[in-house]
Order: C-alpha cells, then sequence, then structure tokens
C-alpha cells in the first residue's frame, strides 16, 4: 500500500520515506557493520558493494521506524547499489 503525503504537510516520524537516490563515499560508523554515506545510515543493500571508502549511488527510502545499535545516521533502507 503507498502512502501519499502533501508536499506542504511535514511527514511524520512514523510515514515512509519517499524513494531516494544519494551518491557518495561510503563512511564507516563508530559501531561494526555500521555504515554511513553523508548522515544516512545504510540498511540492507549488496555487502559485497557496500563498504568504507566506495564511492556508490544507493536507491532507497528514508525509514525512522528502524531500530539499529549504530547510534547514529538516519536510517536508509537501500533497494538498490551501484558503483558511481
Amino acid at each position: 500500500m503507498a502512502v501519499e503525503w502533501p508536499e506542504d504537510l511535514p511527514v511524520p516520524a512514523t510515514a515512509p520515506g519517499r524513494l531516494r537516490t544519494i551518491t557518495g563515499t561510503i563512511a564507516a560508523g563508530v559501531e561494526p557493520n555500521c555504515l554511513l554515506i553523508g548522515g544516512f545510515l545504510l540498511i540492507g543493500g549488496d555487502r559485497a558493494l557496500l563498504e568504507p571508502g566506495a564511492r556508490v549511488t544507493v536507491t532507497g527510502r528514508v525509514d525512522h521506524t528502524v531500530v539499529s545499535t549504530c547510534q547514529q545516521g538516519t536510517p536508509f533502507v537501500v533497494t538498490r547499489v551501484e558503483r558511481a
């Protein structure tokens, strides 16, 4: 079920995020196995492509309902990964 949200209204933390594409260099988080791009915590995705120092383009959605031990970044559930 897709949820549409008017552009002029703030999105509540429980609403699913819009599909986004982010390109950047992956950084290691402070906890083991935690990976970030520009403040987004990468959840899921092909770990063979997602490694610290790799420049990638990821597609996915912000999901504030994700619980993580990483303690940093906005959770971004990855649906696609490509080398950039």
